[in-house]
């Protein structure tokens, strides 16, 4: 990219960051919310978005919804689509000649961003990686995985519960999937961090250089993977979709490179995340982390009532595909709508005392933290799984786990989890 062109990207992000900024200043809850800088606590926020009504209008030009029964609704209405953030932010990730054709960005460039024929075809090729069956079938293997990261965390005064453990879990499984040799796990939880920490937009031109050069790292590997699994191809999910077909001809190299990067990423966000927010919740509550070791079971309660509560994606946005009444309100075509999930996830309407984390909650599976629809996560059995079994067992080994320290949130508005969370133990570790 030439520098005329960078310092119109820079002025333009200037631009929108002044006027999102004084809306924040002024009170706007909106602002605040889809602004740019994280906060510690949106929730309040949240409500005061849904006392506007179950579908309100914003100056910035948005409509936004609060209401579990609207969310859920346009999610799985076929007259909204999707589009890729960049449309619309004027922002992208292409700053070196050939950028354009040779990088994919896991979010831009895949079924999150992609709207039937295409979307359904593509999701059925990867579809058989995820079904119940498949999913037994590596039970055993996630939970040898889990109790080896334990063994070097249980003797340990302290650690950091999130980077020793909640990150490596996913980041192993996802791995395996993909039949990637333990030597480059670090590669790929620098570049998931890297990613995931952008997805709502980035802050600096400094930002966007890092994605840029995450995604060059990712496609370059990603490339010589497809290349090897080429000459010999393996019981993994890179072999499957090198070996699979669309409209009768192979997988197109940009398709394959998108669909592993998005399966990387969704599945490594969402997992750590999940961890973590539950670990948190449970040491927050003695009651309910007493329950636990009571009943390890009711780890698959405490999984759904981190989502409903704390999800790791909190809003997300559709467009309508043609005019159409929504709320009473007329939308004209190419509207964009802000479903607050999160939001929609603490409708008084459909959970009592929403704001209460209770894992005993006989409705949390409502929540729609993995969307609805046909966008509706591929990879939510998989995320389940691995957040269960890493709860139950890390609170069967170590049931003296207590904070040790000040948690760090991300920075990111829409991905919601922690960074660090040190923790130790006050008893001796349970083998």
């Amino acid at each position: 990219m030439g520098l005329a062109k960078e310092m119109r990207l820079g002025a333009k992000m200037l631009g929108l960051r002044a006027t999102v900024r004084a809306l924040a200043a002024a009170g706007d809850p909106v602002a605040k919310v889809l602004g740019l800088r994280a906060l510690d606590d949106p929730y309040p926020l949240y409500e005061k978005i849904r006392e506007r009504g179950e579908l309100s209008r914003h100056p910035l030009g948005l409509h936004l919804t609060a209401k579990h029964s609207v969310v859920s609704s346009v999610l799985r209405d076929p007259r909204f689509r999707v589009e890729p953030a960049v449309d619309h932010v004027g922002v992208d990730w292409n700053i070196h000649p050939g950028d354009e054709t040779r990088l994919r960005h896991p979010m831009e460039h895949s079924l999150l961003t992609m709207n039937p024929p295409r979307h359904t075809a593509l999701r059925a090729l990867v579809a058989p990686w995820f079904t119940p069956r498949a999913l037994r079938d590596r039970e055993e293997r996630i939970e040898k995985i889990v109790d080896d990261f334990l063994d070097q965390a249980v003797y340990r005064a302290s650690f950091d519960l999130v980077g020793d453990f909640a990150v490596r879990v996913p980041t192993k499984v996802v791995c395996d999937l993909f039949g990637i040799p333990d030597d480059r796990h670090a590669d790929f939880s620098r570049w998931g961090s890297v990613l995931a920490g952008t997805l709502d937009g980035i802050r600096t031109l400094g930002e966007r250089h890092a994605v840029r050069k995450a995604l060059a790292q990712m496609t370059e590997f990603f490339d010589e993977l497809i290349l090897l699994r080429r000459k010999n191809p393996g019981d993994d999910v890179i072999s499957g979709l090198v070996r699979a077909e669309l409209d009768g001809q192979p997988l197109h190299r940009d398709d394959v490179v998108a669909l592993a990067g998005l399966l990387f990423v969704a599945g490594y966000e969402t997992t750590v995340n999940l961890i973590g927010g539950g670990a948190l919740n449970l040491l927050s509550d003695p009651a309910q982390k007493q329950r636990l070791l009571d009943d390890p079971s009711t780890a698959r309660g405490v999984v759904e009532e981190v989502l409903r509560v704390e999800p790791p994606v909190q809003f997300t946005l559709r467009f309508t595909r043609e005019p159409l009444t929504l709320c009473g309100k007329q939308l004209p075509a190419d509207s964009p709508v802000v479903l607050l999930l999160a939001a929609a996830n603490r409708d008084p309407e459909v959970f009592v005392d929403p704001h209460r984390f209770d894992a005993e909650r006989p409705n949390s599976r409502e929540h729609l933290s993995f969307s609805a629809g046909i966008h509706f996560c591929l990879g939510a059995g998989l995320a389940r799984m691995e957040a269960e079994i890493a709860l139950r067992r890390l609170f069967q080994r170590i049931p003296g786990l207590h904070l040790a320290g000040p948690i760090r949130y991300k920075r990111t508005r829409n991905i919601r989890g922690m960074t660090t969370m040190p923790v130790s133990a006050r008893m001796a570790p349970v083998t």
